[in-house]
C-alpha cells in the first residue's frame, strides 16, 4: 500500500509539468518524433555559442545535428598525422549535453582532404599499401574517439559521378573501387555498433542511383555492413521532380538499407549557365540574373518556394517507413553555403528559417501535416 501511495503521489506531482508540456506549441521535432529524426547542420558560430539565436532554434526544433565542416579530414588534421579535435569535440559535446543525437560527417572524401594524405613528399600518389594504412589509422582514430557518442557516420562521401562511373579521386586512382569497401570494413572494425552510410548528391540521377545500389549490393555480398544511403537533397524550384525522388527512395530501400535526406536545402535562385561571354556588360547582366533577390524574395517566389518545400516534406512523410532522418543543411538562411554558390555574393533563401531565425510558413505546414498523418 505504501508503494502504491508513493507512486500515486509521484504521478500527481508530475501533472502540472505534464499540463505545461501539453500547452507548449508543437515543434518540428515533437511533431515528427514518430516519423523520422529532423536535423540540421551546425557551423562554428553555433558550436562555440556565438550564434545564440541559431542555438535557440536548434534546441527548440531539431532532434539531431551534423557538423558542417569540423569533422572533415581537412579540418581535423593540424599537420601530417597530427590531429586537432578542438572543434569536433565541442560539436559532439554540444549535442550530447543537450540530448540531441549526433551524426558524423565524413570519414573518406576527396574534397577538403589534406594533399599529403594521398601523396608523398614529391607530390606523387602514394602506394596502395601506404593509403590503406592511412585510411585505417584515420578511421580507427576518429570513429574510435567518438564511439558511443555518435549514432552514425558518413563513411564515404561523393564517390560516384552522375552518369554512374567512379569519380577519379586520389582514392580511386590508387585503390580503384576497393577503397570504398575498405573504408566500410575499417569503420565497422572501429565501432561495430555505429551506423554506416554512403552519402552523395544528385542521388536521384538514374545513372548515379543505379551505381549506388550496385555498391550497396556489393558491400552486402562481401559480408560488409552498410546501414543507409544519404541523399544530400540540394534541390531547386525547377528540379528534380518528386517522381524522380520517389524512384530513388524506392531503389535504395529495395536494396535493403535505410534512406536519409542528409543535406536538404532548396535554392530560390536560378541555376547557373555556362559560356558567359567576356563582354563586361554581358557579365554584369549575368551577375544580376544570378542574384535577383538581394532585398528579399518577391511574394510569388516565396509562395512557390514554400509550396515546393511542402511537397517534398509530404513526400518524406509518405515514405516515413523508409526514411529515418531528414537533415537540412544549415539553421537559417544566412548560414547557407548557397549564398556563395556558384558565385560569391549571392543571396539565397534555401532553409526553413529566415535570416532573423523566424520560421517560414512551411514550418507550420510541416508540423500540421505530421500531426494529422
Amino acid at each position: 500500500m505504501k508503494k502504491l501511495c508513493t507512486y500515486t503521489l509521484s504521478i500527481l506531482l508530475s501533472l502540472p509539468c505534464l499540463c505545461s508540456c501539453l500547452d507548449k506549441p508543437a515543434t518540428l521535432k515533437s511533431a515528427l518524433a514518430d516519423k523520422f529524426l529532423i536535423g540540421t547542420a551546425l557551423n562554428v558560430s553555433q558550436i562555440t555559442g556565438r550564434d545564440t539565436a541559431g542555438i535557440r532554434v536548434v534546441e527548440e526544433q531539431f532532434s539531431t545535428i551534423v557538423a558542417e565542416n569540423c569533422m572533415k579530414s581537412g579540418e581535423l588534421f593540424a599537420a601530417p598525422g597530427e590531429y586537432d579535435f578542438t572543434m569536433a569535440d565541442k560539436f559532439v559535446e554540444f549535442g550530447t549535453s543537450r540530448g540531441i543525437a549526433v551524426s558524423g560527417h565524413t570519414l573518406i572524401w576527396h574534397s577538403q582532404l589534406p594533399k599529403w594524405f594521398c601523396h608523398d613528399e614529391k607530390g606523387e600518389l602514394v602506394t596502395p599499401d601506404v593509403l590503406k594504412e592511412r585510411m585505417k589509422n584515420h578511421i580507427y582514430t576518429v570513429v574510435g574517439r567518438y564511439k558511443g557518442r555518435i549514432f552514425g557516420w558518413d563513411v564515404v562521401n561523393e564517390a560516384i559521378n552522375d552518369n554512374g562511373t567512379w569519380r577519379e579521386s586520389p582514392f580511386y586512382k590508387i585503390l580503384g573501387e576497393e577503397f570504398m569497401y575498405l573504408a566500410f570494413q575499417y569503420a565497422n572494425e572501429a565501432d561495430p555498433n555505429v551506423e554506416l552510410y554512403y552519402n552523395d548528391y544528385n542521388e536521384w540521377h538514374t545513372g548515379k542511383r543505379d551505381a549506388i545500389v550496385k555498391v550497396v549490393k556489393e558491400l552486402k555480398k562481401r559480408g560488409l555492413r552498410i546501414d543507409g544511403v544519404g541523399m544530400q537533397g540540394h534541390v531547386g524550384l525547377d528540379g528534380p521532380s518528386l517522381e524522380e525522388y520517389q524512384a530513388a527512395i524506392d531503389a535504395y530501400a529495395s536494396a535493403g538499407v535505410k534512406v536519409m535526406i542528409t543535406e536538404f536545402d532548396m535554392s530560390a535562385l536560378p541555376f547557373g549557365r555556362r559560356n558567359v561571354g567576356a563582354n563586361i556588360a554581358d557579365t554584369e547582366a549575368y551577375n544580376k540574373e544570378m542574384n535577383p533577390y538581394t532585398n528579399g524574395l518577391p511574394e510569388d517566389i516565396s509562395t512557390q518556394w514554400n509550396t515546393r518545400m511542402m511537397d517534398f516534406f509530404r513526400l518524406f512523410l509518405k515514405n516515413s517507413d523508409k526514411i529515418s532522418r531528414v537533415t537540412v543543411w544549415g539553421v537559417a538562411d544566412g548560414d547557407s553555403w548557397k549564398n556563395n554558390f556558384p558565385m560569391p555574393g549571392r543571396t539565397d533563401y534555401p532553409l526553413l528559417f529566415d535570416r532573423n531565425h523566424q520560421p517560414k510558413p512551411v514550418v507550420g505546414s510541416i508540423i500540421d501535416a505530421a500531426m494529422n498523418k
